[in-house]
């Protein structure tokens, strides 16, 4: 079980976007890196292909480290360290260092 998985809250501490909050759009297991929306900005000089497409200069996510990203624990609404719990129905399940709430 991964500490940070694809539709988490994370909030950047490390890099040019420390503090900004973003969701996770995908992570990239093999570089243990991941997308997040609207963090790691990088400009890209896009071409028009088509004549209803537009051209020029857009921003898109860059991958960014998973050590640089925490998750954001939704009952204490700080960026979290992660630990693992074992329910009485046999599940495994994040929860959150300082609160010891579930994700």
């Amino acid at each position: 079980m991964q500490k940070i998985r694809k539709n988490d809250i994370v909030q950047a501490v490390k890099g040019k976007d420390r503090g900004k909050k973003g969701k996770v759009i995908q992570l990239l297991s093999g570089t243990s890196r991941a997308l997040v929306e609207g963090l790691n900005l990088a400009k890209k000089h896009k071409r028009q292909t088509r004549q209803d497409q537009k051209g020029g200069i857009v921003s898109i996510e860059m991958p960014i480290a998973l050590a640089n990203i925490m998750p954001v624990c939704k009952h204490c609404d700080r960026p979290a360290r992660v630990g693992f719990s074992i329910l009485k129905d046999g599940t495994k399940v994040r929860i959150c260092k300082s609160c010891k709430e579930a994700f």
